[in-house]
């Protein structure tokens, strides 16, 4: 049998191409249809932290506990704290903003596996795309505080370190709480990265590492205290074009 026997005949491969197209069109409105809805329902928070952390931490853990006070705190002193919307150092992040003064938020993907909304979350928002996600997560928050975590928070984290360092996103806080566990990281991105002269020895300044949940409060104050919240001119530029 040769080749041209074993593909499909021009007919069958022109209904194949617009079957195709057909569902590429209907993809890319609802990918669309996430950006607008999330930017819309977002538009009424702020200020905003967002807080990463793995899914898997169980709540008698003491990341938890230390997840739900930063985020009580953050609440309390005004901020909305917007995560993953799961289970784990997502579901302590809006228990302690929900029992707060200010919203808690809830940015959920839908996944085959560990990914299933926490009950904590005044406003809960549903993506079956992580990179729209993530735009949110950039877009509306004015601090990240990263918890530990896994693949996941690693991705959020780099990536919101990218855009900042590539003048992509405005700068601010990026908070890793747990020394324990982002020091080795650390040692790693001294040592090979800025060792071997692969970033910007000050790019690993874009970093803090802060454990102590009121010092994480202060920080971000600290940061706005003489600029404030709102997006300069030149800020809401960059934000169109992330």
């Amino acid at each position: 049998m040769s080749l041209s026997d074993k593909l499909p005949q021009t007919s069958d491969r022109y209904a194949m191409m617009q079957r195709f197209r057909s569902r590429e069109a209907w993809h890319v409105m609802k990918i669309l249809s996430e950006f607008v809805e999330s930017a819309e329902e977002l538009q009424q928070i702020s200020p905003a932290v967002s807080i990463f952390g793995s899914a898997r931490t169980p709540r008698d853990h003491r990341y938890y506990k230390l997840t739900e006070d930063i985020a009580r705190l953050l609440s309390d002193a005004g901020f909305a704290v917007i995560s993953g919307g799961g289970p784990g150092i997502m579901e302590a992040a809006n228990k302690g903003a929900y029992y707060g003064n200010s919203p808690s938020v809830g940015l959920n993907i839908v996944l085959p596996h560990e990914q299933r909304p926490n009950e904590y979350q005044d406003l809960s928002l549903k993506f079956d795309h992580f990179f729209s996600r993530k735009v949110m997560f950039v877009k509306h928050a004015l601090a990240y505080v990263v918890m530990p975590g896994g693949f996941g928070t690693l991705d959020e984290m780099f990536e919101a370190l990218t855009l900042i360092q590539t003048g992509k996103t405005r700068k601010m806080p990026i908070i890793l709480c747990g020394a324990e566990f982002w020091s080795g990281l650390l040692d790693w991105v001294r040592e090979r990265l800025i060792g071997d002269g692969l970033i910007n020895a000050d790019d690993l300044d874009l970093l803090q590492l802060i454990d102590d949940p009121q010092q994480i409060v202060e920080t971000i104050f600290t940061f706005y205290e003489t600029r404030g919240f709102e997006a300069l001119p030149e800020e809401r530029e960059q934000l169109l074009n992330l």
